[in-house]
């Protein structure tokens, strides 16, 4: 017997929905695991969460981008497939509109689909020796400046080789899934999730000669703070936070573990693109 997660949006309609796909699936014989969605917070921890069940088929993500981040964090390093379901605005990562997920659904239940894996990222952060956080991220990893913090000025290695020193608001390190989060807000480019590298944006340079970049996905990236550096936070795909200084050396590498993302036949990738960045039609 199968056995699916449902990963759902903290909203009415999309509670009422997976109500509605619970009985369905249980109607053709699947156990259903409904995982409770919390908000996301700076007390999150992978410590206080359990894991999904390693013997799930598949999760269905009923929700936004937020949601699915949630979902992948629940499913850690196992070779768990997902399946994003849109509710409300068009997300990156939703693969499948609310008015054809039984469709979908019967699909999957009959094996037609197809496996297309994401690449993540691992971070960890020691302090003075001692390694204090490790996660791992399927967007990004964020340092962020306070509100009343003066210019951060971010040191970066490159495969132990000295690169830069940002004097920015912060830093992002993105995958390409992650290319359409917030480095793209920061003006980072857009990336296919199927084209490898790692992407550094640096928040509101103060140098306007500092830009994005664009690494090999091989590379491992070492940043450490100036001394002396106080109120910064560091966060993980924007579910939870870590409080930073001087004394922290972040690591990020390519993640051993990718996620994989069910495909439906008929998706197109570049039509998610094109509705949420509003691109127009050709010229008249």
């Amino acid at each position: 017997m199968k056995k699916i997660g449902l990963v759902v949006k903290a909203d009415a309609k999309a509670n009422e929905k997976a109500d509605e796909l619970e009985r369905w699936l249980q109607s053709r014989g699947v156990e259903v695991v409904r995982k409770k969605t919390v908000a996301p917070g700076l007390k999150n921890s992978r410590k206080t969460q359990r894991s999904a069940p390693s013997d799930l088929f598949c999760v269905f993500v009923l929700g936004g981008d937020g949601t699915f981040l949630s979902a992948v964090r629940w499913i850690g390093n196992s070779n768990i497939p997902v399946l994003g379901i849109k509710f409300g605005e068009v997300g990156f990562m939703a693969e499948v509109a609310e008015e054809t997920l039984f469709a979908a659904a019967e699909k999957i239940l009959a094996g037609k689909f197809a496996l297309k894996p994401r690449m993540r990222l691992d971070v960890q952060v020691n302090r003075e020796g001692e390694t204090v956080a490790r996660e791992t991220v399927l967007n990004d990893v964020v340092i962020n400046k306070g509100a009343l913090a003066r210019l951060a000025h971010i040191d970066t290695y490159i495969d132990g080789n000295y690169l830069t020193t940002y004097s920015a608001d912060g830093l992002i390190i993105a995958t390409p899934t992650g290319s359409t989060a917030y480095s793209l807000a920061a003006g980072g480019p857009v990336i296919h999730p199927e084209v490898p590298g790692i992407i550094m944006t640096p928040i509101c340079p103060h140098t306007l000669t500092n830009r994005p970049l664009i690494l090999p996905e091989d590379v491992s990236v070492k940043i450490k703070l100036e001394e002396g550096s106080s109120d910064m936070m560091l966060t993980f795909d924007g579910q939870v936070g870590l409080d930073i200084n001087g004394r922290d050396e972040i690591l990020v590498k390519k993640g051993r573990q990718p996620i994989n993302i069910m495909r439906i036949p008929g998706f197109q990738y570049f039509d998610i693109l094109k509705a949420k960045l509003r691109w127009s039609g050709g010229r008249s």
